[in-house]
């Protein structure tokens, strides 16, 4: 389809009136692409406004395809932006995580399928390289026929299906197969209730052996700077701050990244987004996500 870089163009209100009209019919899945490629909403966000500031100067006239069009802008500027996100999430203070965003209102951000939302298949993803991760997004959210891609990501649809066949193999090794969402949801419950009161035999029990919490506070809140590794610690740490961090809390249940989570609030402030990762072996991950600037989607 070409470069999508801007060129001139002068259109009436019209004319604009229908690329907006364009834009907005597609805008759900451009969002769906960015946030699958950053990991964050806010970063997604500005991405898609970029790709609307540049199909309002493009010279439509010349675009056959505008879903096509967006989309490969869109994937492409993802990819530039993510190589630069990366290098600012090498210092970021303490263990980074996805930002959450609420997903019971569009349970796939506009995709046909959840694929490559939830977090620890957006944990995985970080580990692939900016092209590897737009193939298997393109291919495994949104289904795009390989050839495409190919166009999409400028390599040949050979090496999109390596690509893709690659990123597959490293989610599946990496990954212990999900209880259902149902399942889930009660080790989430049932995690809460344990760690509220401090219940070490509780919390040991519904934790998998290799179990890893993470705590994103990003430096702007006090949270763990290293993740804690096994069911023994992990009970332990949570029972250490069970009184002091529960105090005055309301737990409000929602559903992000089409998962269920705890939104944690104090004085009617969501200040924490507690959420797990689980197998039939327990859960495998807990995920705190404190950060001010990142639980503000959720």
């Amino acid at each position: 389809m070409g470069d999508t870089a801007p060129a001139n163009h002068c259109g009436g209100p019209e004319d604009l009136d229908q690329a907006a009209a364009v834009f907005a019919s597609v805008r759900p899945r451009l969002f769906g692409i960015a946030y699958r490629m950053l990991s964050s909403s806010t970063e997604a966000e500005d991405l898609v406004q970029e790709v609307w500031l540049r199909w309002q100067a493009y010279d439509r006239g010349t675009v056959a395809d505008p879903a096509a069009f967006l989309a490969t802008a869109t994937t492409r500027l993802a990819i530039n932006a993510l190589q630069s996100a990366r290098v600012r999430r090498e210092t970021y203070i303490g263990p980074w995580l996805p930002e959450p965003v609420d997903t019971s209102s569009d349970p796939h951000l506009g995709a046909e399928r959840g694929e490559a939302l939830g977090f620890a298949v957006l944990l995985l993803l970080e580990k692939l390289s900016p092209t590897e991760r737009a193939a298997y997004v393109l291919r495994e959210a949104f289904d795009y026929p390989y050839r495409q891609i190919a166009d999409i990501i400028q390599a040949s649809e050979v090496a999109v299906r390596q690509l893709v066949s690659r990123a597959r193999k490293h989610l599946i090794s990496e990954r212990r197969a999900p209880v259902t969402g149902a399942e889930q949801r009660r080790l989430l419950t049932a995690f809460v209730a344990a760690a509220r009161t401090g219940d070490l035999a509780a919390l040991e029990e519904l934790l998998a052996a290799d179990v890893i919490s993470y705590s994103d506070g990003g430096g702007a809140v006090r949270a763990s700077r290293f993740p804690v590794v096994g069911a023994f610690r992990v009970a332990k740490y949570v029972r250490a701050f069970a009184d002091r961090f529960w105090a005055g809390v309301d737990v409000e249940w929602g559903d992000v990244n089409g998962q269920a989570a705890a939104l944690l609030r104090r004085d009617g402030e969501v200040f924490t987004v507690l959420t797990v990762t689980a197998s039939d072996q327990g859960i495998d991950q807990v995920l705190w996500m404190m950060n001010p600037a990142k639980i503000t989607a959720a």
